[in-house]
């Protein structure tokens, strides 16, 4: 049996990939202790789901996508880290995304300790997201890529969530990104299982689903220029849940969009795995489209919430001329949509409100793969 430590900068509230990881490891015999960063001290300290032991730090509110207040809680999160982990070394530390590196890269020079990386995304790219043309967040954000690439010398394996489809693939995925500046990598997609069901019950009006973090507001706009080009009897509601930086902004503005036109919708916050089965039975749509401007949605982000409403059915709506879009068509499960594209938006998501989907691939590949990844390091 091997003690692993996992470290995270959320809450892991839960945090479907982490917990998913981490249920793996514990299934096959190993001591999983979560360090998570409850940056809004929102929830318990301590919490055990499935035989993982989260331990969440409340070190003060720390923003996401802030910078000085950011920086100064991601410091003091991984310092605290730090000093927890030298005092009892695990016998592998398991850093998840680039902001967690310097914990591997730190234990493994102190304590000679192997450390594993988990790539979900390019997380150099999220500081372009409030402003993708400013030159200073460009500078920073190269900056932070270099810095991970060099820090990637000292990972034992890495994973990371996309890869290229098959080999015929044409969009590239985080594998590709890593392949071009020499790492190898291990695709271990975020896939949920396969196994349950909702029953299919006729909706009036029709619905459109965003599950998942609200980050940004032009995804809405978008999504609302599209539902009031449709002729008022046949609009559809608008169902939203998930926190998010931009949650309170996006919900004024379905307000004000209510107000003068008289739309339907609904928004809550945060959810977890059982709160999702709730929600999606309400939704006939997943809407999944995203700026490609903001970094890595042309480079290989698959968004989760599109595996997750194809286990139960529900088609998505993505991302064009990206490995997203890709999946999404090559799979049967959602179509791909060029970014502001209206017309187009608003085609799909009437195609697809009486369709049912089948998610033939589940997460019973994807932790076949990990097992046989980590065994060498447990």
């Amino acid at each position: 049996m091997a003690r692993i430590a996992m470290v995270v900068t959320n809450a892991c509230s839960p945090d479907p990939r982490v917990i998913r990881h981490a249920r793996w490891l514990v299934q096959e015999g190993h001591e999983v202790t979560v360090h998570a960063f409850d940056r809004q001290q929102e929830f318990s300290m301590s919490e055990l789901i499935d035989g993982v032991r989260i331990m969440r730090y409340h070190l003060g509110n720390t923003p996401y996508g802030g910078f000085i207040k950011t920086a100064i809680g991601l410091r003091k999160f991984l310092q605290q880290v730090m000093r927890s982990l030298a005092n009892e070394p695990p016998n592998v530390v398991y850093c998840h995304d680039a902001d967690t590196l310097s914990i591997g890269c730190l234990m493994k020079k102190k304590h000679s300790l192997p450390f594993i990386f988990d790539m979900h995304d390019l997380h150099h790219t999220w500081i372009l997201m409030p402003a993708p043309q400013s030159l200073v967040r460009k500078r920073i954000s190269k900056r932070l890529e270099k810095r991970m690439l060099r820090r990637l010398t000292m990972a034992d394996h890495i994973l990371t969530s996309s890869g290229k489809v098959g080999t015929n693939g044409v969009h590239p995925g985080f594998r590709e990104y890593l392949e071009q500046h020499g790492y190898a990598s291990t695709v271990i997609e975020n896939r949920p299982s396969v196994s349950r069901t909702i029953e299919s019950k006729p909706r009036s009006p029709w619905c459109i689903g965003y599950l998942g973090r609200v980050r940004e507001v032009q995804p809405f706009q978008h999504l609302l220029q599209s539902v009031l080009s449709i002729k008022e009897e046949n609009r559809p509601s608008i169902r939203i849940a998930g926190d998010g930086v931009a949650h309170e902004e996006v919900r004024q503005l379905l307000e004000r969009t209510q107000v003068e036109h008289k739309i339907q919708f609904e928004m809550s916050g945060a959810f977890d795995s059982e709160q999702f089965y709730e929600l999606i039975q309400e939704v006939d749509v997943m809407y999944a489209l995203y700026r490609p401007d903001r970094g890595n949605i042309m480079q290989g982000a698959i968004p989760v919430k599109m595996f997750d409403a194809a286990a139960f059915g529900v088609p998505s709506v993505v991302n064009s001329d990206c490995l997203m879009g890709e999946v999404a068509e090559s799979e049967g499960i959602g179509i791909g949509v060029n970014w502001m594209d209206t017309e187009g938006l608003t085609k799909a998501l009437q195609k697809l409100k009486s369709t049912k989907v089948q998610l033939n691939t589940g997460s019973e590949r994807e932790r076949l793969k990990f097992v046989a990844a980590l065994e060498p390091f447990l």
